[in-house]
C-alpha cells in the first residue's frame, strides 16, 4: 500500500512553518498515543505514521528532498525502518518538552517542565434496571449532556490555522530555563512556559464558538453494556466517556450508578429471589398445583397434600447470577396459609363439623419443623 502524503498526514499545508508542523504533530501524538488507545492497532499505526511524517518535515534537509522527490527522496523512515515505539519516543522526545512522552504526558515526571496533558472531569449518571435486566444483563443507550470537543475549531481553540504563532517567550520549546546564582554556584531550573502553557505556540485569534477553550456543551448517546448480576449501589466505569479535556487532552470517565427498580411480586435477597405464595387451607390440606411468577416468566409448581404454613419450596437456578460467574442463585417460595377474615353461614357449619375431627386438631409432636429450623437447614 502506498504511503500517504506527509502534509496530509499532519493536516498542514506545504507552506506550513516549523511551529505549525510541530503543533500538528503534537496533537496527533496525543490523539493516537498508545496509553490513550490501549490495544487499538489502528491508532498505533496512525501514531507511527504521524511520527514518520514529522521526522521528515521537521528536518530541513529531509523536507527539501521530500518536496522535490517525494517518498523516494528519503530512504528508510519509520514505515520501512522497522522502528518500535521506544525508538519513536526517543527520537521525538523534544516534541513533548524533553524526556519520554510517557513521562511528560501521562503522569510521570517531566524533566524539562513541559506541559502534561490535561484530563477531563468524570461524569456520574444513574441507570435504573429491572430485576429481569439484572438477572440477564442488558444494553442501555443513554443520552449524556457533557463537554465535547468544539466542532468549529476541532478542539484547537483557534479561529483558524493562521492564528497559531511560535511562542515568543519560549521560542516554541514549551519550557523556559532560568539560571540563578547561589552560594554553590549557578543553578539552572526548567519550568513550563507561562505564556503558552507548554504548547510552544500562541493563539492570536480565538475560536468564536468556544472562546479558545476547545470545548463546548453537547449531547452524546452512549451504549452501556450492563453485566448480569449487578446490584443496587454498584458502580460501573467507562474509560474516556466523561467530559472532554481542553486542547486535545484525555477525556474523563463515565461512572454509572446502578439503581434497582422494585419488582411487583418478587424480592431480591443477594443472588436468591423470594416469592410469597398464599394458598387456602383446603389446598394446603388436599394438595394442588399453582402458577408462580419467576424472572423467566410463569412456572407451575406442585403443593403436596398436608403442606404446612412456612414451608419453603425451591426452584433451583431461577435466581440471580453472580457478577462475572456461572453460579446462579435460586428462587425461594415461602408458603403462607391464607385464613379468611369472614365466612358465610354455610362455611361456618362445615368448619364447625371439621373442627371436631381428630385430623384438624394440632399435633405438636407430629408437626413439621418450625419455619426458622427449615430456613437454617436450607442454608446449611
Amino acid at each position: 500500500m502506498s504511503k500517504r502524503d506527509y502534509y496530509d498526514v499532519l493536516g498542514v499545508s506545504r507552506q506550513a512553518d516549523a511551529a505549525e508542523i510541530k503543533s500538528a504533530y503534537r496533537k496527533l501524538a496525543i490523539k493516537f498515543h498508545p496509553d490513550k488507545n490501549p490495544g487499538d492497532k489502528e491508532a498505533e499505526e496512525n501514531f507511527k505514521e504521524a511520527a514518520e511524517a514529522y521526522e521528515i518535515l521537521s528536518n530541513q534537509e529531509k523536507k527539501a528532498r521530500y518536496d522535490q522527490f517525494g517518498h523516494s527522496g528519503n530512504s528508510g523512515g519509520f514505515g520501512g525502518g522497522g522502528m518500535n515505539m521506544d525508538d519513536i519516543f526517543s527520537q521525538f522526545g523534544d516534541i513533548f518538552g524533553g524526556g519520554h512522552p510517557f513521562e511528560s504526558f501521562f503522569g510521570g515526571g517531566s524533566r524539562s517542565g513541559g506541559r502534561r496533558v490535561q484530563k477531563g472531569s468524570n461524569l456520574r449518571i444513574k441507570v435504573k434496571l429491572t430485576l429481569e435486566e439484572i438477572a440477564k444483563g442488558t444494553e442501555k443507550k443513554v443520552k449524556v449532556n457533557k463537554q465535547i470537543v468544539c466542532k468549529t475549531c476541532d478542539g484547537s481553540g483557534a479561529k483558524d490555522k493562521s492564528s497559531f504563532h511560535t511562542c515568543k517567550t519560549c521560542g516554541g520549546a514549551g519550557s523556559v530555563r532560568r539560571v540563578t546564582n547561589t552560594i554553590l554556584g549557578q543553578m539552572q531550573t526548567t519550568s513550563t512556559c507561562p505564556t503558552c502553557n507548554g504548547e510552544g505556540v500562541e493563539i492570536t485569534a480565538k475560536c468564536t464558538t468556544c472562546k479558545g477553550e476547545g470545548l463546548e456543551r453537547g449531547e452524546e448517546t452512549i451504549t452501556i453494556n450492563i453485566p448480569a448480576g449487578v446490584s443496587e449501589g454498584m458502580q460501573l466505569s467507562m474509560t474516556g466517556k466523561g467530559n472532554a479535556a481542553p486542547r486535545g487532552g484525555i477525556a474523563g470517565d463515565l461512572i454509572i450508578l446502578v439503581e434497582e427498580v422494585q419488582h411487583e411480586s418478587l424480592k431480591r435477597d443477594g443472588i436468591n429471589v423470594i416469592y410469597d405464595l398464599y394458598i387456602n387451607f383446603a389446598d394446603a390440606a388436599l394438595g394442588t398445583s399453582v402458577e408462580v411468577p419467576t424472572i423467566d416468566g410463569k412456572a407451575k409448581i406442585k403443593i403436596d397434600a398436608g403442606t404446612q404454613g412456612g414451608k419453603i419450596l425451591r426452584l433451583k437456578g431461577k435466581g440471580i447470577p453472580e457478577v462475572n460467574s456461572y453460579h446462579k442463585g435460586d428462587q425461594l417460595i415461602y408458603v403462607n396459609i391464607w385464613t379468611p377474615k369472614a365466612v358465610s353461614s354455610e362455611e361456618r357449619e362445615i368448619l364447625e363439623k371439621l373442627k371436631g375431627s381428630a385430623n384438624f386438631k394440632p399435633q405438636p409432636g407430629k408437626s413439621e419443623k418450625s419455619f426458622f429450623e427449615r430456613i437454617k437447614e436450607y442454608f446449611e
